[in-house]
């Protein structure tokens, strides 16, 4: 046997690797139980905004308000055609209150890749160990059933009638 082989199979075994390694974790829970509150609001604040039921909402108050505006009678207008220094206003308010959360859901999830990123490389490295010892392990197998096969051929040399004579 391959003494070479054999010290990397000492080195390699299946409960060397377990404790070498870390234990894999979920990434999400983790994410989870590290928000503080204020991220937790920003975070259900960006989740809802970037929907496309916000997006309808908009939309709608906007026709709503433009229509309102142009097509109701005269008493009844409140931001005049065709500014609409109110509508401008609030839609600029919206944007402005939307703008830093926006920022700050998207600085969360850059956080949350991030770690995310990490435990795949964890993840693929303990794989790579793995695989490693398996390979190890088939190549010493492979070894061992040659020598094996060599054996059993010089056995069947030694037992051949042509040796017998």
């Amino acid at each position: 046997m391959n003494t070479n082989t054999n010290n990397r199979l000492e080195l390699r075994t299946l409960k060397e690797l377990r404790k070498t390694t870390k234990p894999i974790r979920n990434v999400y829970t983790t994410y989870q139980e590290n928000l503080t509150v204020l991220e937790r609001i920003a975070r259900w604040i960006t989740e809802h905004v970037g929907s496309m039921g916000f997006f309808l909402i908009i939309f709608i108050w906007t026709i709503g308000w433009l229509f309102w505006n142009t097509l109701a009678a005269e008493e009844l207008r409140f931001d005049p055609f065709p500014a609409f220094v109110l509508w401008l206003f609030i839609s600029n308010m919206i944007q402005l209150l939307l703008f830093p959360l926006i920022l700050i859901g998207q600085n969360l999830q850059a956080r949350h890749d991030e770690t995310r990123a990490d435990v795949d490389f964890d993840v693929n490295l303990k794989s790579e160990k793995e695989i490693e010892t398996v390979l190890i392990y088939l190549e010493h197998q492979h070894e061992m059933i040659m020598e094996i096969k060599n054996k059993l051929e010089d056995l069947k040399n030694i037992n051949s009638p042509e040796n017998s004579k």
